[in-house]
């Protein structure tokens, strides 16, 4: 298949239909370049605080509350250029009033058939837990899509290996971003690339990028768009199938073969996912505390 990751650029909306044009022409702009599988990042939503003014915009809890408003409606728009194009899309999260304590930062996922599901972030950061008071959402999942098992670990879930390690079994984990600095930034891709390295499948990390100063919340972005996989069988040497250039809006593209997912875990120089049991017992016994 073909996948187009994006380093989304946050805009001040004039009225929903720059929004709706804004999203129709990046989905059109994708589907025109043959993707198949388009990722929106992390916080991409919020962009959608700016049609309610300056004020609420500006204001981290009241901008939360705009977002979350206007997620049925952005949903509704997001199945229809999926149908339209013939494409899956994670479009990007947004702060979520869903029934929890507090709102829950959600990614939808849409495919083409009219089929919408969700993933909630599960480890909220040091900013989402204070001042933002994000909480954590409903479980992982794996979604059985017609393009293979794909699954979602949203920004700083991705540096968990123990959260990918219970979504084994999909072929790719589409990886949603927002970091603020160079440093968040490699943090989620390193932990992008060990995820790929250690479940020996793929990757695919999105960013916001450029300057929204008009947010609390979002004001920097840093990032691009990646695609990675296992530096093994069947995938490059370095394990970077696609990367994007640092700041610079736009689709990265990658044409991904997920049979050789398949052939990797099972006859690639390392079997990291069918070995990965063997540290349990290797631990049992590992650590001793020696006087020297």
């Amino acid at each position: 298949m073909k996948i187009a990751t994006a380093a989304y650029p946050l805009d001040w909306l004039d009225s929903w239909t720059h929004y709706e044009d804004k999203l129709s022409k990046w989905v059109s702009e994708a589907a025109d370049g043959g993707a198949e599988l388009l990722v929106f990042p992390e916080y991409g939503a919020m962009e959608l605080a700016t049609l309610d003014g300056a004020d609420i915009a500006g204001n981290l809890e009241a901008s939360i509350q705009a977002v979350s408003d206007k997620m049925e409606d952005a949903a509704q728009l997001h199945l229809k250029l999926a149908a339209e194009h013939n494409v899956h899309i994670l479009g990007a999260s947004a702060p979520v009033h869903a029934g929890f304590t507090r709102p829950v930062n959600r990614a939808e996922f849409y495919s083409p058939q009219g089929k919408r599901a969700h993933q909630d972030k599960q480890i909220m950061t040091m900013f989402e837990r204070d001042p933002w008071d994000i909480a954590p959402g409903g479980p992982l999942k794996i979604f059985e899509t017609a393009l293979g098992k794909i699954a979602v670990l949203i920004c700083y879930d991705s540096e968990y290996p123990l959260l990918a390690r219970a979504l084994s079994e999909a072929d790719m984990i589409l990886v949603p971003s927002c970091t603020e600095a160079l440093a968040g930034y490699w943090r989620v891709r390193i932990g992008a690339m060990s995820r790929a390295l250690e479940q020996q499948c793929v990757t695919v990390m999105s960013s916001v990028v450029g300057s929204a100063a008009w947010s609390e919340a979002v004001d920097e972005g840093c990032g691009m768009g990646g695609v990675f996989g296992p530096p093994d069988t069947g995938f490059p040497s370095t394990g970077v199938i696609a990367e994007g250039t640092l700041n610079q809006p736009g689709w990265t593209f990658a044409e991904v073969d997920l049979q050789a997912v398949q052939n990797v875990r099972s006859a690639g120089v390392v079997r990291n996912k069918t070995h990965w049991g063997e540290q349990d017992s290797r631990l049992q016994n590992l650590v001793n505390h020696n006087l020297l």
